[in-house]
């Protein structure tokens, strides 16, 4: 009688816990969807802001969106960089977050390799698991050289613990080889690279 009585009773703390944890799970997988962009939101904006001269980027965006998911944030700005072996990026934007609140963000970084020219170019960063805006203002390793390049528009990866940023690039220049470094994102503009 008392393994009937354990048996039970243990069958009903693993279907309680069952239940929590799919009912929980399915909260915050509402939650996220309603603090995140949809792709063809995201399209429209990098498309009205890179102009007709961005061909390629409805490819990139869905590359994208099928590596990473739904940004909850992205960055609007323009950058210029330049490198003969050494290389420096400075840049700002605006920072937009899908579940409230915006800040003007800047950033600079130094950058080492094979790797020469200059561009100036307009950035649109889509941004992953962004708790808040304050939590953009930090370091985040990068290895440029371009993952994939598509019609005139660049984009790669990087990453921090869980946070993720994806900046697209479009611009005018000249600027080949594969570097690293990383950027470091502030709250004021700095002509320090690191």
């Amino acid at each position: 009688m008392k393994n009937t009585i354990n048996k039970k009773a243990i069958n009903v703390v693993l279907l309680k816990c069952v239940c929590l944890l799919f009912f929980t799970g399915l909260g915050v997988s509402v939650q996220a969807e309603e603090d995140t962009y949809e792709q063809e939101t995201i399209l429209k904006e990098a498309g009205d802001f890179f102009g007709g001269g961005a061909e390629g980027l409805a490819d990139v965006i869905e590359k994208i969106f099928e590596d990473m998911g739904r940004p909850n944030a992205y960055i609007k700005g323009q950058e210029a960089s330049g490198a003969i072996v050494i290389g420096a990026r400075y840049g700002d934007g605006m920072l937009v977050r899908k579940g409230g609140g915006s800040v003007k963000v800047h950033w600079t970084g130094p950058t080492i390799g094979f790797d020469a020219g200059g561009n100036l170019s307009k950035v649109f960063v889509l941004i992953y698991n962004l708790p808040n805006t304050e939590a953009i203002f930090q370091r985040f390793p990068a290895i440029d050289g371009s993952f994939y390049f598509i019609g005139g528009v660049g984009a790669n990866y990087h990453q921090v613990d869980n946070l993720v940023l994806a900046p697209m690039r479009f611009g005018a220049g000249f600027r080949a080889g594969v570097n690293i470094g990383y950027m470091h994102y502030r709250k004021k503009k700095s002509w320090n690279p690191f």
